[in-house]
């Protein structure tokens, strides 16, 4: 079976925009470094509304401090399109119930999977719990592929999954092609992010160098 080439598939989305038309999509932010190269380039196609829900992150002042940055880099940036951001409550007792039994388990292994499907379905939920109103939106997304230690392929299969569970639109993405990665590292000098060092989880976490 031939290896899906998710940003072309992204790429065959954009081009089916109709003319003058731009969609709206609710896209899960881990955090600003990350969000920087993807709302520059998605904001030309879409309005934005940056949902960041990551119950994963340890401790809740870090969980404030990234939230905070995502929100300060939104307003300085010149976007073509409007782009917001919506923080949901910290929740780590939801990360934690889902790593139980899986707390010696390799990064990039069975509870990031985990950690990766809570994080899409709850902004699938909000996505669905908003239907039928004005702020309505006709797709999600994850920033989380940008980043060269997350498997895109599993996060599109897991962004897919939870999409067909609940009749919902997926867009995918492997957003470090193209050198997005290393446009994001070049915004983020631009703006002066905070860049942590660690994923966000307690099991993830090492002494900084």
């Amino acid at each position: 079976m031939n290896k899906r080439n998710y940003q072309r598939e992204l790429e065959k989305i954009i081009d089916e925009i109709p003319a003058g038309q731009r969609p709206r999509l609710l896209l899960h932010s881990c955090c600003a470094p990350c969000s920087s190269y993807v709302i520059e380039y998605l904001s030309r196609y879409f309005d934005i509304c940056l949902y960041y829900y990551n119950p994963n992150i340890s401790p809740e002042d870090e969980y404030i401090k990234r939230s905070e940055e995502l929100k300060r880099l939104v307003g300085s940036m010149d976007t073509e399109g409007a782009v917001e951001v919506k923080v949901a409550p910290y929740e780590p007792e939801e990360f934690y119930s889902m790593a139980k039994g899986l707390e010696h388990e390799p990064e990039g292994g069975a509870r990031c999977m985990g950690c990766y499907e809570l994080r899409l379905r709850k902004t699938a939920e909000y996505m669905l719990s908003v239907e039928g109103t004005e702020e309505a939106y006709d797709f999600f997304a994850t920033t989380l592929s940008i980043s060269p230690l997350k498997n895109a392929e599993a996060l599109n299969s897991i962004g897919e999954a939870v999409a067909r569970e609940y009749g919902l639109r997926y867009l995918v993405s492997d957003f470090k092609k193209k050198n997005g990665y290393k446009r994001s590292v070049e915004l983020s000098e631009k703006y002066g992010l905070y860049r942590q060092d660690y994923c966000g989880c307690v099991f993830s976490k090492r002494p900084a160098s």
